[in-house]
């Protein structure tokens, strides 16, 4: 009962659709644990693909991937399929690439360390102000050196590097604490051991094999593994910042769409705003504000719609709340203000309905002619023609090996960068001070000498490496959006 235009959701009073023109203006998926929301979910991602929309998502319970698996008879989905009118149940398979920071799971994921930018690192390492300041110069100094920081490896050597030369580095860029490198040298040795040093390599994802369509103009369904990731909360959430960030630096203005260009969906949202620094807050807010002009809708899902800052919440238009449990007055209070955020319906006291809802119901309001929320509906959603449940190992293997970008990511790439030169300096400084003392680091004042020819040499670094940079050493260390590089 899809229309040309929209995505039906399930069976109110009336038919309960959400229009894809105003899909990109975002939307919430909340409700308590077993109330039927990775369902919702996974009916979401199929209506987009069979509207050419790709979509991506994190798996954190590891059963989303039976999307690229057809579905199989139900009775009890056969037969809500009847009570809601939706005629001849198709049951069928949707294109899909299975994606893995780990990659042990789907193609592998990496980002640049210096895509990923000091705002968000510092998050992710769970860095003081102190040591972000360090954080900071560290990459300012390796702007100011031409020093490319690709990979694990190079960060850690840009911080030793830092840390060995902290009493000159502090003239020139502000204080140096040694204490403060020895707590990030810690920290990223505790990344590591988590296997977050998987991430950061090359060849770095490519935005545009997220926003693929099939020869049938099937937009395809982008899964992230994320059940091992989950044992990482903040690895995952960081990630997830980065991607948004990365989207809403790369991606041209579109305005309004007549459907979005890729919808996202961001299972376990509390974990992106639990313990956020109110800059990254704002941030968060400004791309989620602004990224719907690029054509990409961010759909939450979580428990309860309190866990998602006001700011950020006021920006979700298309709502699907199912049932809040209500024990206590905690609890009771959360539910009234779930209530209060729906256009009213004359036929129901929602306050009352939400805490009866049953699973595989909702309360459905989505955006309507000029953006307008529609009037709240007890909608019984839709059921899924994919497979409930996971694909087996080996029918996620068969479809990683079909997959069009199969060879594209699988082996890691790595360059002469920060790492390498400063390994090269070390050696060369000891072959020409046979006292073995350190020479002086080269600062900012002093790189500056020889600078036309040190500039070009630089530019030509540059754009040798356009992808691994990510947005050029003129815009340096002015990764102001969530870590994109966005001093334009």
């Amino acid at each position: 009962m899809d229309t040309e235009n929209s995505i039906f959701v399930g069976q109110g009073d009336v038919p309960v659709h959400l229009n894809l023109k105003l899909a990109n203006r975002h939307g919430l998926i909340a409700g308590a644990t077993g109330t039927g929301k990775t369902v919702t979910l996974q009916i979401l991602a199929e209506g987009f693909s069979r509207q050419g929309v790709p979509v991506f998502m994190a798996d954190v319970k590891g059963d989303l991937s039976g999307i690229s698996q057809m579905g199989s008879a139900n009775p009890k989905l056969a037969k809500r399929a009847t009570d809601i009118g939706l005629a001849n149940y198709p049951l069928t398979d949707f294109p899909t690439l299975f994606w893995d920071l780990f990659g042990e799971q789907g193609h592998p994921v990496r980002s640049t360390v210096s895509d990923m930018g000091p705002l968000l690192l510092a998050r992710l390492l769970e860095l003081n102000d102190t040591q972000e300041g360090v954080l900071n110069i560290a990459f300012r100094l390796a702007d100011d050196q031409g020093l490319l920081l690709l990979d694990f490896k190079d960060l850690r050597a840009m911080i030793n590097y830092v840390g060995e030369n902290a009493s000159e580095l502090t003239l020139e860029y502000g204080n140096v604490s040694k204490a403060s490198v020895g707590a990030i040298q810690r920290r990223l040795l505790t990344l590591e051991q988590q296997g977050g040093e998987h991430f950061f390599g090359e060849p770095a994802l490519t935005l545009q094999d997220l926003m693929r369509t099939n020869k049938d103009n099937q937009g395809y369904i982008n899964i992230l593994a994320a059940d091992k990731l989950m044992l990482s909360p903040t690895l995952y959430a960081t990630f997830l910042l980065w991607l948004l960030a990365e989207l809403f630096e790369e991606l041209p203005e579109v305005g309004d769409p007549d459907k979005p260009r890729l919808v996202l969906f961001f299972d376990e949202a509390h974990l992106l705003f639990d313990d956020a620094p109110k800059a990254l807050l704002d941030k968060v807010e400004q791309v989620v504000r602004l990224i719907r002009s690029k054509g990409v809708g961010v759909y939450f899902i979580t428990q309860n719609p309190s866990d998602i800052p006001d700011a950020i919440l006021g920006q979700l238009g298309n709502r699907i709340q199912h049932a809040l449990r209500a024990f206590t007055p905690r609890d009771q209070k959360a539910v009234r203000a779930a209530a209060d955020t729906f256009r009213a319906n004359p036929k129901l006291d929602i306050a009352t309905v939400i805490s009866e809802l049953g699973v595989g119901e909702a309360l459905v309001s989505t955006l309507e002619g000029k953006g307008t929320p529609s009037i709240v509906e007890r909608t019984l959603i839709r059921p899924p023609s994919s497979r409930l449940g996971p694909a087996t190992t080996e029918e996620r293997r068969r479809v990683i090996a079909a997959s069009p970008i199969q060879g594209r990511y699988e082996q890691s790439i790595d360059r002469e960068s920060a790492h390498e030169l400063l390994k090269k300096r070390a050696e060369q400084q000891r072959t020409e001070t046979p006292s073995g003392k350190p020479d002086k680091p080269e600062t900012a004042s002093t790189s500056r000498r020889g600078g036309r020819q040190r500039q070009g040499v630089l530019e030509a670094m540059v754009k040798s490496v356009a992808r691994s940079v990510g947005s050029g050493l003129g815009r340096q260390l002015v990764r102001g959006i969530l870590g994109s590089l966005m001093k334009r």
